[in-house]
């Protein structure tokens, strides 16, 4: 659901990119807040690419240290052990950090180098995840979808468990969903991660010729492709092996080793690492490209705004993020990197929906280029008569009881969008605690407590009313080339979603995440709000040519 919210925002930045316009804000915001929210939103991207790049190059690590027999591992637990559990990993892993910095020089060099490592990659990936899915059916047996108690106790008794290659976690209650509904819930929270990569198309909209076209056509694309490629191997794996036994680290090559397959358990574990670099490499590109965005606009220091006049790219900005990233997989396992990638994911895609909600309520902000020039061929006395007439009828507009679901206009006024955003701001904080309920409480109201019942349904009746308010509010006619369905169900549905799903993380996650914004808003207040784009030109508004997309 979110995709949609996320198609939309992509779609109708993509003209604003192609006709080298400074894209407006996401959100109709006075100037003054306009750098605290470009703060935010960015800062979360580059909390999700950074923390993308570090928990992909712990994952090369541990799929080669498996072709190695885990002797790299061991070296480092044995030598440069971190004993501070739950904070720090095991053990740092100078193998990750030298793959980041590889992969930087390549970005370094440019888009055109890493563009054609990538294809090569990609095509590879593509080869081996078909043989995986086709061996996994060819070798699976429909019985390990129907694991028992019995079953488990003979894998412990097994002397497969007692190799150091394979392990018996927990059991579950055995079956096709062995932990329930709410372990399918928490599998989706810190797996949301495998469709994050897709956003990078968004990031690279200068470089399209059709962005309105290929950005969209390219978003969906991926998506279809990143779901039947998981789909395809979570079924093979857990087909070849029982799922309690699967290596967390390194699965794919284990599984064919399981079987029987050790040629194939090599073929594999190439092609898992040739996936792993494309991964990397496409969570590494964006990386610069935000960071020279963001120093552009003065959030971020100036410097990380120069670009190198032989390989335009900015190269400051790559060997920053790169240095980021290196840090992040040197001090944190896979395992802490891949939740903390999945919450920033949640709740980006949360603020889009939001936006996007908040959007197409309010009053018509894109002009199109028939009107524009209409607009110049008019006086331009009575185009200022006429502007200030209308300002001044929606001033004085009241907002009543009535009003609420009765709007006086069939058009978005001033005052219906600064209800829209008063009635999203409560919608969303609702949710919120409605999500804190159900994650904390699930159990005593599947049981039948009556006084949790009666909080859920108290505050989902609130989250109806309010919803009934945005409905009936007049919303926005300007024709865009693609627009999120069923407004406002769709972006509601996809708030509550992603927002439960970040309830199931842990608090270490949290508290992880809490630590990355508190270092984001330091860096703003004590920096970016001082010299940002729209400090410096004194909240200037864009001119009309600037204010968005025209679609013919």
């Amino acid at each position: 659901i979110s995709y949609y919210a996320v198609y939309e925002a992509v779609v109708n930045k993509a003209w604003s990119v192609r006709h080298k316009k400074r894209p407006l804000s996401i959100l109709p915001i006075p100037g003054s807040l306009r750098p605290l929210q470009k703060t935010s939103n960015k800062g979360d991207k580059t909390r999700s690419a950074y923390t993308g790049a570090a928990s992909v190059a712990r994952a090369w690590s541990s799929t080669f240290d498996s072709l190695i027999e885990n002797r790299m591992s061991t070296f480092f637990a044995q030598h440069f052990s971190m004993d501070v559990p739950g904070v720090l990993a095991k053990y740092p892993d100078i193998f990750a950090v030298l793959l980041i910095v590889l992969l930087t020089g390549v970005l370094a060099f440019g888009v055109n180098e890493s563009a054609t490592v990538t294809k090569i990659f990609t095509l590879i990936n593509l080869l081996v995840l078909s043989f995986v899915i086709l061996s996994g059916f060819v070798k699976g047996d429909i019985k390990k979808w129907k694991l028992t108690k019995e079953d488990y106790w003979d894998s412990l008794a097994n002397h497969s468990c007692l190799n150091t290659s394979y392990s018996c976690g927990d059991l579950g209650a055995g079956g096709f969903a062995p932990f329930g509904f709410q372990g399918i819930l928490t599998g989706a929270a810190t797996c949301f991660y495998a469709f994050v990569g897709f956003d990078c198309i968004a990031t690279t909209g200068e470089e399209a010729k059709t962005p309105q076209r290929s950005i969209p056509i390219g978003i969906i694309v991926s998506l279809l492709i990143c779901f039947l490629a998981y789909f395809g191997v979570s079924a093979a794996l857990t087909l070849i092996m029982p799922y309690y036994m699967l290596n967390k680290e390194s699965p794919l090559p284990e599984a064919f080793s399981y079987v029987g397959w050790n040629p194939a358990r090599y073929v594999v574990a190439v092609g898992s690492l040739c996936a792993l670099t494309t991964s990397l490499l496409g969570s590494m590109l964006p990386m610069p490209r935000i960071i020279y965005a963001m120093a552009e606009d003065g959030l971020l220091f100036r410097f990380l705004s120069i670009v190198n006049s032989k390989r335009k790219t900015p190269v400051i900005a790559t060997i920053a993020s790169g240095v980021v990233s290196a840090v992040m997989a040197f001090l944190f396992d896979l395992h802490a990197l891949v939740d903390l990638m999945s919450i920033g994911t949640l709740l980006a895609y949360t603020l889009v929906a939001v936006c996007v909600l908040i959007l197409r309520y309010q009053p018509d902000q894109n002009t199109s280029e028939k009107n524009i020039v209409e607009l110049n061929d008019l006086d331009s006395q009575k185009v200022a008569l006429n502007s200030a007439s209308n300002a001044s009828k929606e001033k004085d507009e009241q907002i009543t009881l009535k009003s609420l679901f009765f709007p006086n206009s069939e058009k978005p006024t001033a005052s219906s969008g600064h209800l829209v955003y008063f009635c999203v701001a409560i919608m969303c904080t609702l949710i919120t605690v409605l999500c804190v309920v159900l994650a904390l409480c699930s159990k005593p109201i599947l049981n039948g407590c009556p006084g949790w019942i009666a909080v859920s349904v108290v505050l989902i009746v609130l989250i109806g009313v309010v919803t009934a308010v945005v409905w009936r509010q007049p919303e926005s006619k300007v024709y865009l080339s693609f627009k999120v369905p069923l407004l406002p169900i769709l972006p509601i549905i996809s708030v509550f979603v992603n927002l439960y799903l970040m309830m199931q993380l842990d608090l270490a996650t949290w508290a992880r995440f809490g630590v990355w914004m508190l270092i984001g808003f330091l860096i703003y207040f004590l920096y970016g709000m001082w010299h940002s784009f729209d400090k410096t030109s004194n909240d200037e508004e864009p001119t009309l040519l600037s204010k968005g997309p025209s679609y013919t």
